[in-house]
């Protein structure tokens, strides 16, 4: 293909493959949730409620639906395909029966995530959902779950089903819960011993 004067003239090369073409776009995805979760006290008192309304709810599954299917349509694998399927099917079911709130993780949640620095990314690892090589990116924001160390997604990609559903894609593990520290039993011995002793 040959290049346009303008790329010549400005030594102007285009990447082999155009990186991330195809991550869904959530910008609705975002106005919306924060349309919903927007702080109740600029609301006169009749407007009030104490949170997203079921309408309100099934709009915000109804949105990351309809990203996955545009994805799953020409999804480049079937195991990507699958995938996203199951995820459409997830989502169904919550647009059927919408909860009374949004059960996803806060956005302080999705900003602690740990992120996989680029020389930890395999050549050939790639997004779950958009099903990208991390690596074609030069700028890769890959998060992993707290569920398993595998569970690695594009944190563009994964961020809205983290807010809405709050668990993995992959496992299903609810990401919401705090994990309980666990004191060893030898160590609750000294604490007691130490207190009265």
């Amino acid at each position: 293909m040959a290049s346009n004067p303008y790329e010549v003239e400005h030594n102007i090369k285009k990447p082999a493959h155009p990186p991330h073409k195809r991550r869904p776009d959530m910008s609705s995805f975002t106005s919306h949730l924060h349309q919903i979760s927007q702080d109740n006290s600029t609301n006169s008192r009749r407007e009030q409620h104490l949170g997203p309304t079921p309408v309100d709810a099934a709009g915000l599954f109804r949105l990351v639906q309809d990203q996955f299917a545009t994805l799953a349509v020409d999804a480049p694998t079937p195991e990507n395909q699958a995938f996203l399927e199951s995820l459409m099917r997830v989502l169904e079911s919550d647009i059927g029966a919408p909860p009374d709130s949004i059960p996803g993780v806060t956005q302080e949640y999705l900003d602690g995530l740990d992120r996989v620095p680029r020389k930890q990314l395999k050549k050939d690892e790639s997004c779950p959902i958009c099903a990208e090589h991390f690596v074609d990116d030069p700028y890769p924001l890959v998060v992993e779950l707290p569920c398993h160390g595998s569970h690695r997604f594009d944190l563009e990609c994964v961020g809205p089903w983290l807010l809405s559903k709050g668990s993995c894609p992959m496992c299903r593990k609810d990401l919401t819960k705090k994990k309980a520290v666990e004191i060893p039993k030898d160590e609750e011995e000294d604490d007691f011993d130490g207190l009265y002793g």
